[in-house]
């Protein structure tokens, strides 16, 4: 799809890797202007790693951008470990990456997962964020992880079909179990198909329209590794979050401004969380994308994260 509407190409002008527990190690990187204005990008997944597209949704004359792989994920190291890998995992990374840079504060900006990363970690440390940008709203709830394994074959019967139909008969009964088991097999030739199945399901009911490249992005078999496998443990461990999830604690981030931006059509991340987010966070703005599904570089999401950016520029 087009995309004359982001920043040009960008590379880092900085790069890492960050020691972290349980012999985990980060890759991060910093782009755009090294005396600008701090935001974080906080990749999807739960798995799947940022890319050099996420770079040119920041103005490089205005942000200092921060972008690193979750354990397990991406460039970090190593390739789709479980161990350790929780949520409080991530947000101690987090904070140990803002640490580690020197930095007070700074903007936070995710989507899907990355909307529930971006959620903990500010009900976690409020006093390092300045404000967030968030997109395609997941909470983390039980009937979200259902609407994601059995619900979107509502809608998109024949992508279910074929995630369903990967599994012996005998083993549908349990999706996720037998799905997690053979994700976490290390054998290549059990655990690669079963990422490259669960990945393309994702990609297929990601955007409003067909996206072959976005389906074609989702099957590359080291980026399905990760997040295929990461999300499976995420999934059956409920996301890993606090009792009563991330709304019971929304009195955290009452003084924090946050930008919501949804697409009405989001099959993965359907809009009622981000409407029932909104309700619970009276210093964010809701954006409603009319025309778009689920994927951060359809048009009219691309527009309205952007111009959610340049809101929040006077936040640092």
């Amino acid at each position: 799809m087009p995309r004359g509407d982001l920043f040009p190409e960008i590379g880092p002008f900085e790069t890492g890797y960050l020691p972290l527990s349980d012999e985990h190690v980060m890759y991060w990187e910093q782009v755009g202007n090294p005396r600008g204005k701090p935001v974080l990008f906080l990749h999807g997944g739960p798995g799947a790693g940022a890319g050099a597209v996420h770079r040119r949704f920041f103005d490089p004359m205005i942000w200092r951008v921060i972008i690193f792989d979750q354990r397990g994920a991406g460039r970090s190291k190593p390739l789709g470990s479980l161990t350790a890998n929780t949520t409080p995992n991530l947000v101690t990374d987090i904070e140990t990456l803002r640490r580690f840079l020197g930095l007070e504060r700074w903007l936070l900006f995710g989507g899907s997962w990355g909307s529930t990363l971006a959620l903990a970690y500010a009900q976690a440390h409020p006093q390092a964020v300045a404000g967030a940008v968030l997109r395609g709203i997941f909470l983390g709830r039980a009937a979200e992880v259902e609407w994601f394994l059995h619900g979107m074959a509502r809608v998109f019967p024949e992508a279910h079909a074929s995630f369903l139909n990967f599994l012996p008969e005998a083993e549908r009964g349990d999706l996720l179990g037998n799905y997690l088991r053979r994700l976490s097999d290390p054998n290549p030739l059990v655990h690669e198909p079963a990422a490259r199945s669960w990945s393309l399901y994702e990609g297929s009911c990601s955007t409003l329209l067909p996206s072959f490249e976005a389906v074609s992005a989702f099957a590359q078999d080291r980026s399905a590794i990760g997040l295929a496998r990461i999300e499976a443990h995420y999934f059956a461990h409920d996301l890993f979050l606090p009792e009563g999830g991330l709304l019971a604690h929304m009195q955290t981030l009452r003084g924090i401004p946050g930008e919501i931006v949804q697409g009405r059509y989001d099959m993965i991340c359907p809009a009622q969380s981000a409407f029932e987010l909104a309700a619970a966070w009276p210093a964010a703005r809701l954006t409603l994308v009319p025309d778009a599904g689920h994927s951060a570089l359809e048009p009219g999401v691309r527009t309205a994260l952007i111009a959610a950016l340049e809101r929040c520029r006077h936040l640092i």
